[in-house]
């Protein structure tokens, strides 16, 4: 397989990268809670942990 011959600086390829950007999250207002959360996510409401509008785990997971 073929080699570059010599390296690329730095600043050549954060030009190549300048097109990436980060999209804002998606929000979603879940049914049952009417909590808005980030679409496809855990959520936590009142100690307990949702998923799709239905109730994962009682007892919430700490925050770190």
């Amino acid at each position: 397989m073929p080699n570059p011959k010599r390296r690329h600086s730095q600043q050549r390829s954060a030009k190549r990268r300048t097109h990436y950007k980060a999209d804002a999250a998606t929000l979603s207002v879940d049914k049952t809670t009417g909590e808005t959360h980030i679409r496809h996510r855990a959520h936590v409401n009142e100690g307990k942990l949702y998923y799709k509008g239905n109730v994962v785990s009682e007892k919430a997971p700490l925050k770190a």
